[in-house]
């Protein structure tokens, strides 16, 4: 997975590189505002995906005693911080730039050079979306795209993913706001050009700053895993009950399981050490992104009454019998 998201990366940055340039020089030579949003925009983006590079690089950092762990979750901080230059970089300087050219219009020279950078962007964007697409496209399984996104745990794919269509979609707007200035001859268009792709990224960055936070605070592995653990836990004839499961993921290919397991008042000590370091190599060998596991052996009775438990994370009461 972790190569599959370089390789994303990688696309995404030469990509932008390109196209920043190319959008520079048409902003220099016929003074479009929308032209210099879209250049403001490929160079936010650019830096994105070194960040993203140097987030996963430091996520193979090995464990130490101040990070026992590991250094997984520095993934989701440097995705966090994606979103956030988008917002304060790219969407305030768009802004800014659409609002002064509104206020102090300057004539587009030459727009045919505009339109011949638009559409080399367009091809080098859409390279490296359909790239991003088709590689999440291949990791989401059978979820829908929406669903996909919410419950993922590699914010790289989908970092790169949004900032591509949020880029393909910024340049339909430059586009327009180009050709209707040269059309009507009102400058106005693409200084609101410059205001609706500020938006564009805005509305981007909130997206991907919600998306990683849960990630960066701690989310549960899949529904799936959890219930897969649990129903395998439960099968050991020495276990009488599975009081909790929790996971966390530290980081999209590092799980931390644990397990407060009520075993059978009849299993010796050695049998319990056996059987929890038979279950240990089983959750691993099942899921290979559990990367810990720690069981607790706690009767169900004591994990009621303890008062450091919220009600949430307790099993329902057995139903009394008339």
């Amino acid at each position: 997975m972790a190569g599959s998201s370089k390789k994303v990366i990688y696309a995404a940055l030469a990509g932008n590189a390109l196209v920043a340039v190319t959008k520079f020089i048409a902003a220099a030579l016929t003074g479009s505002s929308a032209m210099l949003s879209e250049g403001i925009h490929s160079v936010v983006d650019t830096g994105n995906q070194l960040l993203l590079l140097l987030g996963l690089h430091k996520a193979k950092q090995p464990a130490d005693e101040r990070f026992p762990f590991g250094h997984a979750k520095e993934v989701y901080f440097w995705s966090f911080v994606v979103a956030l230059l988008i917002f304060a970089v790219g969407a305030g300087v768009s802004l800014y730039e659409g609002i002064h050219h509104l206020a102090h219009p300057a004539p587009i020279t030459d727009p045919y050079i505009n339109y011949l950078v638009l559409g080399l962007a367009v091809l080098f964007e859409g390279l490296s979306l359909y790239f991003a697409l088709s590689e999440f496209s291949r990791t989401k399984g059978t979820r829908s795209y929406f669903d996909a996104i919410h419950r993922g745990k590699d914010p790289t794919i989908f970092v790169v993913l949004f900032e591509d269509a949020a880029a393909m979609l910024g340049l339909l707007v430059a586009f327009c706001g180009v050709l209707f200035s040269q059309l009507s001859g009102n400058l106005i268009y693409d200084g609101l050009a410059s205001i609706v792709i500020g938006l564009i990224l805005g509305g981007t960055a909130i997206w991907l700053a919600y998306e990683t936070k849960g990630l960066l605070i701690g989310e549960s592995a899949s529904v799936e895993v959890v219930a897969g653990i649990r129903k395998l836990v439960a099968a050991y004839p020495d276990v009488e009950h599975v009081n909790q499961v929790l996971t966390m993921h530290m980081g999209p290919q590092h799980i931390l399981v644990n397990l407060s397991v009520d075993f059978s008042d009849q299993t010796t000590a050695l049998e319990l050490e056996k059987t929890i370091g038979v279950i240990d190599l089983e959750i691993k060998r099942t899921w290979p992104n559990v990367k810990q596991v720690f069981i607790e052996a706690e009767a169900r009775g004591a994990l009621r009454n303890d008062p450091t438990r919220t009600g949430s994370e307790l099993p329902a009461p057995p139903a009394e019998k008339s």
